[in-house]
């Protein structure tokens, strides 16, 4: 549960409104382009740029999303489209 505002959509509403989002290992969901680039990067035969972040596993993210909606401070109904995690799943 957090405040609307707090989104850092720039919606300003006193609001609380329920953020699912996405968490969790995907180790399992390993495939060969995630061993090997794990392989590489530890031998460092790959080196990342400082501003790269290179990840070498599948990543938890929504694959489905929920829309949003609140009052905003002046009474006005707003809606946020795919704000909310509905489902989650190993990707990349």
């Amino acid at each position: 549960m957090v405040k609307v505002r707090d989104l850092g959509l720039g919606f300003n509403s006193d609001e609380i409104v329920l953020f699912k989002y996405c968490s969790g290992s995907c180790h399992r969901a390993r495939s060969n382009y995630d061993l090997t680039l794990g392989s590489l990067l530890r031998q460092q035969l790959i080196v990342p740029r400082p501003q790269e972040r290179v990840l070498s596993h599948p990543c938890c993210r929504p694959t489905r999303y929920e829309a949003v909606s609140f009052m905003d401070v002046e009474n006005t109904w707003q809606t946020v489209e795919k704000l909310s995690a509905a489902e989650c799943s190993c990707i990349g």
